[in-house]
């Protein structure tokens, strides 16, 4: 009588290349949104809001929250030191508000993206935004909906602007 040794070397061979070729697959995307990741500096001083914004953005790999702030001082601060990839922006801050701070930080570090996150429909506003730099402006009742979509154009070198 034969006996049988199980599966063939050769099939195991096969199904342990196709496992070493899926381990490195995950390897390769890991380390990929790990190299692509987007540096985010959040400045919102609504609690409850800035929690919304975080919890939303980290609904996706490749965005990362660095720092949260809830000033416009301590934000120009912490984007010198930070250099984020992205700024989320509120204009109505305590100390200094959201477009002086862009201004100055537009000075410090002119290669970040800001997009602000404001209540502040006004069409001044909105343009006094964009002259200053800005490549995104969200309102804040529609940021559920535009929110991810703004962060996204905005990293692909795009401008958005949301719906009134």
């Amino acid at each position: 009588m034969e006996r049988s040794e199980g599966p063939s070397t050769e099939r195991i061979e096969r199904k342990t290349d196709a496992i070493n070729r899926d381990i490195l697959d995950v390897f390769e995307e890991e380390a990929h949104v790990r190299v692509s990741s987007v540096r985010i500096l959040v400045v919102e001083d609504f609690a409850p809001f800035l929690q919304f914004i975080s919890s939303t953005l980290a609904t996706r790999l490749n965005l990362k929250v660095i720092c949260e702030v809830s000033d416009g001082l301590e934000a120009v601060r912490k984007a010198g030191e930070l250099r984020p990839d992205l700024i989320l922006l509120d204009i109505g801050l305590p100390s200094l508000n959201g477009i002086e701070a862009a201004r100055q930080i537009r000075k410090l570090v002119p290669e970040s993206k800001i997009v602000f996150l404001t209540q502040e429909s006004s069409d001044d506003v909105v343009e006094e935004a964009f002259r200053l730099g800005a490549c995104g402006y969200v309102m804040k009742i529609k940021a559920e909906r535009d929110l991810l979509a703004a962060v996204e154009t905005v990293i692909s070198g795009k401008q958005f602007v949301g719906s009134a």
